[in-house]
């Protein structure tokens, strides 16, 4: 681990202060660390200024407000209290789910929900400084992963230049409940679409979002829906806990009998950024639920991938990772 300035903050005001001195823009935010310290530990990140936010507690980054306005999650919180709260198990399950499902209860008790929307890839060849090709460690040295051991790599969102998959699953279930950022910088408080948050690689893997240098998200708003009700997240993987996703599904439905009033679907596991599947939505919407509708909406999810040599069987594992979220979901007793 290489040399840093270490700064502690008592605000997000102090914290935003803090990053604006940093006139190289090298400094991260630090909250629960579990992803942050592993990759400075590995020598992947390096920033000069770490700036310590665990103190911020005004503004309700701290906090789970659940009610007739829908649901609010302060940025601070720590994924297991909101796997745990009640009103979000009950009236949100899709997101208590992703946030159960992943990692192990020591991770969880530590990690934020704002780190883990900002967590890394586990590219193999991201986090191993032995591999020099990496567009997102190492931008314009080409990616080891093209013809590399891509097993674990997307197959959606994909570039000639990087094929990473994101590792997330709360992404996922914020970006089928289409819900808003509230974020603090510089410019001061503002609100963003969390479909609008990470960016897809293109020709530069590096940029892993769209968010600003001193930029630090306070909250995550999810409005009440129809559908939030009627939602879950299914996780495939290798081994049963602690194990990234091969494949996952996060899906809402607001049915009308058996017909589908509306429907959001998002995927993990599969792709470079959270995916909401606007297409396989498309093909649900206005049609009864069954084997057929759901078939054709999951090849419409994957019409577009590009699969590599290891990973081409994800097609069929993230369609029937649908289809079968898709049932569970219409199974829901609500």
């Amino acid at each position: 681990m290489r040399p840093f300035e270490f700064i502690r903050a008592d605000s997000a005001s102090a914290a935003i202060l803090a990053a604006s001195g940093d006139q190289a823009g090298n400094h991260q935010f630090l909250a629960g660390g579990t992803t942050l310290l592993d990759l400075m530990k590995l020598d992947v990140m390096h920033p000069a200024r770490v700036i310590d936010i665990n103190a911020v507690r005004a503004g309700g980054t701290t906090s789970i407000e659940a009610g007739a306005r829908g649901l609010r999650l302060g940025a601070m919180v720590r994924m297991a209290d909101a796997a745990a709260h009640e009103e979000v198990r009950r009236n949100y399950p899709v997101i208590a789910q992703s946030l159960a499902l992943a990692a192990s209860p020591q991770l969880r008790n530590m990690a934020t929900l704002g780190g883990n929307v900002l967590q890394r890839t586990r590219c193999t060849y991201f986090r191993d400084t032995s591999y020099p090709n990496c567009n997102k460690r190492r931008p314009g040295s080409g990616c080891a992963a093209l013809e590399g051991v891509n097993r674990m790599h997307a197959v959606l969102g994909t570039s000639e230049h990087c094929i990473a998959t994101y590792p997330g699953d709360f992404a996922q279930a914020l970006i089928a409940l289409d819900a808003q950022l509230e974020l603090a910088g510089t410019a001061g408080s503002r609100e963003l679409p969390f479909a609008r948050l990470h960016r897809l690689p293109g020709a530069t893997p590096d940029a892993d979002t769209t968010l600003q240098p001193g930029d630090l998200i306070t909250a995550f708003k999810v409005a009440p829906t129809p559908f939030a009700r009627r939602s879950l997240f299914l996780k495939v993987r290798d081994r049963e806990s602690y194990e990234f996703a091969l494949a996952s599904a996060a899906v809402a439905l607001d049915l009308d009998g058996g017909d589908v009033k509306d429907v959001r679907i998002a995927l993990g596991g599969v792709a470079t950024v959270p995916w909401r599947a606007r297409d396989a939505e498309e093909r649900l919407r206005g049609r009864v639920l069954d084997e057929r509708s759901m078939q054709q909406a999951a090849e419409a999810a994957f019409a577009n991938a590009s699969p590599r040599e290891h990973n081409a069987f994800k097609i069929k594992l993230g369609q029937q990772t649908l289809i079968r979220a898709l049932r569970q979901a219409a199974a829901l007793e609500i």
